[in-house]
């Protein structure tokens, strides 16, 4: 899919990866500007094309004293305003038939989340929109199946749809991705890696989902290496206090490192 059809999006001929990046979830106006002008300089130096993610609320949680969100109007006109204060696009996840229409009027992309990816109704209301849609592939789909998914986007009139890999369950307490799945996918739509929610450890018996962030530039590395066409994390300057999924986030410090390293092997994979 053209990035040039992204509303305020930048750098799309510059050969890179795009990047949707953010924190999980809208915890507040302050926390938002800072992460995305933050992320922002770094993807302007590197020239990589820029969406800015945060969920305006939360509906997949463990336990039910589990953070959902700041209010569903408060943290889109958050979004909203990272959108219109520094002219880059937005993504949110959308739960209900509902929501579509609902987020569709603030934000650029509408994502669907792995679990919810075969509820058609949701996925064609998301396409109805008009918007960008970005299909999370269940952790229990295989690649090949997400095929079906897409279809559904063009079916319903909308030609633009993503596919974002997130990993597949592994046993009980671990998520692994199998990269033979990128190319498979990329026969159907552009593909994403979800480097940090592919890096999950579900179902602790805390309630509380762990994860391994050491792990995010090896998964990176390896999605850029086998030419993902997107990638998709989760950053935060203080993932030990974020409200969600900060077992899993990047600490925002080590965004300049992580992302120059993967430019770089990018730049060596485009002259092979």
């Amino acid at each position: 899919m053209d990035l040039n059809l992204i509303p305020k999006i930048k750098h799309t001929n510059s050969n890179n990866f795009f990047l949707l990046a953010g924190p999980c979830a809208i915890e507040g106006e302050e926390m938002a500007l800072r992460i995305a002008e933050h992320i922002l300089k770094v993807t302007d130096t590197l020239e990589i094309p820029f969406i800015f993610k945060g969920s305006f609320k939360k509906a997949n949680r463990s336990r039910i004293d589990s953070f959902t969100g700041i209010g569903d109007e408060k943290a889109l006109k958050i979004l909203r305003k990272v959108s219109e204060t520094f002219n880059i696009p937005t993504v949110t996840d959308i739960h209900t038939n509902e929501d579509a229409a609902k987020a569709a009027e603030y934000v650029d992309v509408l994502q669907i989340p792995a679990f919810l990816v075969r509820q058609t109704d949701l996925v064609v209301a998301a396409a109805k929109t008009g918007k960008v849609v970005n299909l999370k592939k269940g952790q229990f789909m295989s690649p090949s199946a997400m095929k079906h998914a897409v279809q559904k986007v063009k079916d319903s009139g909308n030609e633009k749809a993503w596919i974002t890999d997130r990993g597949t369950m592994f046993g009980y307490q671990d998520m692994i991705v199998d990269f033979r799945g990128i190319p498979e996918m990329q026969q159907y739509a552009p593909v994403v890696l979800d480097v940090t929610h592919s890096l999950q450890q579900p179902n602790q018996t805390s309630g509380v989902t762990g994860g391994r962030p050491d792990m995010i530039e090896t998964i990176a590395r390896a999605g850029v290496v086998n030419n993902v066409d997107g990638l998709f994390l989760e950053t935060h300057f203080d993932p030990a206090n974020a409200k969600s999924d900060g077992a899993n986030m990047l600490d925002l410090k080590y965004l300049e490192s992580l992302l120059s390293n993967l430019v770089a092997i990018r730049k060596t994979i485009n002259n092979f």
